[in-house]
């Protein structure tokens, strides 16, 4: 879904910024779905196409009772989906709801912009948020 909005965006296929996008999506998303899953409630994806070429991504979910947390441990089997999106991100954050939580990141879209590359080889995408 993130690829399709973004190439009818302009950002095609197969293209950094598409590319860069459908990380963050992806990172995000397998939080949700992984440690924000509450039965009978799904997630939330909202993309926004913001002023200066940039993408907002939020993902919504219904637990707001669990915080984020970045791994360090090197030996750790996940932990750095959220070093990932901080580092393709211009800016990201968490936003509390009445149920749950919005955890948001902003994707410059053209080169100008921090995050329009590929991630960085060798950095682990799973991120646990507990």
């Amino acid at each position: 879904m993130t690829a399709q909005q973004l190439d009818a965006w302009g950002h095609p296929h197969g293209g950094d910024a598409n590319g860069t996008a459908q990380h963050v999506v992806a990172e995000l998303a397998a939080n949700a779905v992984t440690h924000g899953r509450v039965p009978g409630r799904d997630f939330e994806l909202r993309l926004l196409l913001l002023p200066e070429d940039t993408l907002r991504v939020e993902v919504s979910d219904a637990r707001g009772d669990r915080r984020l947390r970045i791994v360090t441990d090197p030996d750790a089997e996940g932990g750095r989906g959220l070093v990932l999106v901080a580092v393709l991100a211009r800016t990201w954050g968490v936003d509390e709801r009445e149920v749950g939580k919005t955890v948001w990141a902003e994707v410059p879209l053209t080169a100008g912009g921090k995050a329009a590359a590929a991630p960085p080889p060798g950095l682990r995408t799973t991120a646990p948020v507990d």
